[in-house]
């Protein structure tokens, strides 16, 4: 179905609006995917934060335009799929390449982040990215581990402390 100016408009301008607020992009050859594997993609991709629109390459060009996503413009050929991360930068490479595994005709094509645009091979290195909680659960780790260092060095010169006290009042008492 064609759209007519002012549905074009819209699109335009919610694609601009996501572009915007994105961490990352990645753009995937879909051509060949059945409609129970794109819904299966859509489902994952709104319980996961990415914003995932099959869109015309002109009007996804007009949306990037003043966007950090704008180095995608001149790569932007043949039917794609937009795949944006709203909440943390892996989960669009995850969604694609999850979903490729079961789907050969689904291919990553190009990847952007911060204002880069990176060959498809990058979706892994983006798909490789931990999730926010496993980020926050590496950083608890990371701010305990001195705590816990602190913690036995305390320990040590107190057991320490603890034994020199009694070694010289057994040596007065032996004398």
């Amino acid at each position: 179905m064609a759209l007519n100016l002012s549905q074009k408009q819209e699109v335009v301008a919610e694609l601009a609006d996501i572009a915007a607020k994105a961490h990352s992009l990645v753009a995937a050859e879909y051509a060949g995917t059945t409609v129970s594997q794109m819904t299966a993609m859509r489902k994952t991709a709104r319980e996961t934060g990415v914003y995932l629109k099959v869109v015309k390459n002109t009007l996804a060009s007009r949306a990037v335009a003043g966007t950090e996503f704008e180095v995608v413009k001149d790569a932007l050929t043949g039917p794609l799929l937009y795949a944006f991360s709203l909440e943390e930068p892996g989960a669009a490479g995850r969604l694609i390449k999850d979903a490729a595994k079961g789907n050969d005709k689904l291919k990553a094509r190009l990847v952007a982040v911060e204002g880069k645009l990176l060959p498809a091979e990058h979706v892994d290195v983006l798909a490789a990215l931990p999730t926010r909680e496993q980020a926050l659960s590496m950083l608890a780790r990371v701010l305990a581990e001195p705590a816990s260092m602190f913690a036995r060095v305390v320990k040590a010169v107190a057991d320490q402390q603890g034994g020199g006290e009694a070694a010289p009042a057994e040596a007065a008492a032996e004398a």
